[in-house]
């Protein structure tokens, strides 16, 4: 199988089991806390019904009306009324109720206001604690929010940490930083509470400090025994010190220890997927699929896992159920178009290809295929008339689709059709310099260097450092022309541009080397060797060094290079006419 492939089914296996690492599970027992809840949480119960005070009629109207605007969509009104309610009467339950409303409407100065009115109250409530800690977070003030968090737990509360650690995923380092500070003296204050420790690792670890997380990990695990998150979690840290191997061996232990544990199978599975054990990743994701039947995110990476392994029956068998599921159209349909290319089935490939969406990353490439195979099987007219239809209203996407027409035409030999294409184009578009390029191209393919002069020089009037129609036009001057002093001016104004370009190198120092300038065409063309060791840059170095009396560094470059370019046209012309003309 070629790289290219390889590539292609392995990031993409890749990518979709990244994506599947919130896969539903059902856990075990300890799981199921999911080490970031302490054990045996209070029950949650419904909030309890206002008790309403003395209020005046005009209040507890009020309250009514607000209630049930909360219930009819009026939010930020009912939130409103009931702040200002709190504020009248400092009622506990019109307090407690603004505060949710409040957090309900994302109003986080108010939200803060409220609770700290709700603490004064009731010191012994937890909720607005919660609350506040939740705002702090937000707006960065680590050590207080901590502070209402550990007065939560001083409370007898139990504290969701999953919340925490996903609004802090994203928090610059000094932040982060600060936070993990303000959970190690959490730990130190309650290192019964399994939450704080585990948030505290998946803390470092989001901030790169594995080895540290590692080693409060180890002390976790001394403490409240194993759990198939601390494995993962494990295996996750293990991959970070660069240590794959235990990772594997991590996770291949978790799937014996926890069987039914399909995110654990996952990750293993992805591991073994990034570790190219593709036979032993499809062992595990054949497993998945008989676990839960119905996930078609298993079925998907199945068919990408057989592809790899080209077990082409069994992948056309799963894309086709994901088709008819409707999941995954667009994969589906861009992998059995590449499956009927690859069998030579034309037909079918482009009829997969043409219904790849637009909303694919794959589209342009799916596009590409159905015009270059309609164009192969001689489809012409069919090709244009798709291009037509799936580019109609969209004028970038049909310049791109004409280039792709255009290509596919010249690529099949179709050069006069190709022109015609291109014409029409440019008439439409005369000032686009991707279209006269290609006609430049397609001119000098057919033999019109005239033309093809006249719409480089076109390119460059539109844009006078357009680095790759000086460099194309100074070149073919250099290489088909006399008129070198004017190619060698074209092809320093692109050197210019481009300094870095390996190709224009190449054209300078080609250009020199005609006007007789040998040293310094050495210097580009040894240069542009080093960065880009082309057949074609390899025969200019080595027929200047010829030139220079240095014939044995040149036969050095030319059958080093022939040898990783045996078919080279280029190479061995410049080598049988220099070395006829030595034998001569």
């Amino acid at each position: 199988m070629n790289m290219t492939r390889r590539t292609l089914f392995l990031c993409a296996v890749g990518f979709t089991l990244a994506a599947c690492q919130t896969l539903p599970e059902a856990p075990a027992v300890d799981d199921a806390i999911a080490d970031t809840v302490e054990q045996n949480p209070a029950p949650v119960e419904p909030p309890p019904p206002i008790v309403y005070g003395n209020f005046t009629k005009d209040q507890l109207n009020r309250t009514i009306l607000n209630e049930l605007g909360g219930q009819r969509g009026y939010l930020p009104e009912a939130a409103e009324d009931y702040y200002g309610l709190a504020i009248e009467t400092r009622d506990l339950a019109i307090i407690r109720r603004a505060a949710q409303f409040a957090a309900a409407s994302n109003d986080g100065p108010r939200v803060t206001e409220l609770s700290r009115l709700w603490i004064e109250r009731d010191p012994s409530a937890q909720e607005p604690h919660l609350l506040i800690a939740y705002q702090l977070l937000e707006q960065g003030s680590m050590d207080e929010a901590m502070h209402h968090i550990g007065e939560v737990l001083t409370l007898g509360g139990n504290v969701d940490f999953t919340t925490i650690t996903s609004r802090t995923q994203y928090l610059p380092p000094q932040a982060r930083s600060q936070l993990i500070d303000s959970f190690v003296e959490l730990h130190a204050q309650f290192p019964e509470r399994r939450a704080v420790h585990y948030s505290l690792i998946q803390l470092l670890e989001q901030s790169d400090r594995a080895e540290e997380a590692m080693a409060q990990l180890l002390e976790y695990r001394e403490r409240h025994g194993n759990s198939s998150r601390i494995m993962l979690l494990q295996a996750q840290l293990l991959l970070k010190l660069g240590r794959v191997e235990d990772a594997v061996s991590v996770l291949a232990a978790g799937i014996e220890a926890y069987p039914e544990n399909r995110l654990l199978r996952f990750n293993y599975g992805r591991i073994l997927v990034q570790t190219e054990r593709l036979e032993d990743a499809r062992e595990q994701f054949s497993l998945l699929a008989v676990m839960a039947p119905d996930d078609n995110e298993t079925l998907y990476s199945l068919a990408l896992l057989d592809l790899e392994l080209e077990s082409v029956e069994s992948a056309k068998t799963l894309l086709n159920k994901l088709l008819q599921a409707n999941y995954r159209v667009n994969e589906a349909h861009y992998y059995l178009g590449y499956i009927g290319q690859t069998e030579g089935n034309n037909s079918e490939a482009i009829e997969h290809f043409k219904q790849v969406g637009a909303d694919y990353t794959n589209f342009l490439n799916a596009q590409r295929q159905a015009i270059r195979l309609m164009v192969l099987e001689g489809q012409l007219d069919a090709a244009h008339e798709w291009v037509g239809s799936v580019a109609a209203g969209k004028p970038e996407l049909e310049l791109m689709l004409v280039s792709v027409e255009t290509d596919a035409l010249m690529s099949t030999g179709h050069l006069e059709q190709a022109e015609t294409l291109l014409s029409r184009s440019i008439e439409k578009h005369p000032e686009n310099v991707d279209l006269l390029f290609a006609r430049a191209l397609l001119s000098e393919q057919m033999g019109d260097m005239p033309k093809s002069e006249a719409d480089l020089r076109r390119i460059i009037e539109l844009q006078p450092e357009d680095a790759r129609a000086l460099n194309h036009l100074g070149y073919t001057l250099a290489d088909r022309t006399t008129r070198y002093e004017e190619a060698l001016g074209l092809l320093e104004r692109a050197i210019a541009a481009s300094p870095e370009d390996p190709a224009i190198m190449d054209s300078v120092g080609w250009a020199l080397f005609k006007v007789g300038r040998y040293e310094e065409a050495l210097s580009y063309l040894q240069k542009a060797f080093e960065v880009f060791p082309d057949p074609e840059v390899a025969a200019h170095l080595g027929e200047v060094l010829w030139s220079m009396g240095r014939q044995r560094d040149a036969n050095r470059i030319w059958d080093a290079s022939l040898r990783d370019n045996p078919d080279s046209e280029i190479l061995r012309r410049t080598t049988e006419r220099l070395r006829a003309r030595q034998g001569s």
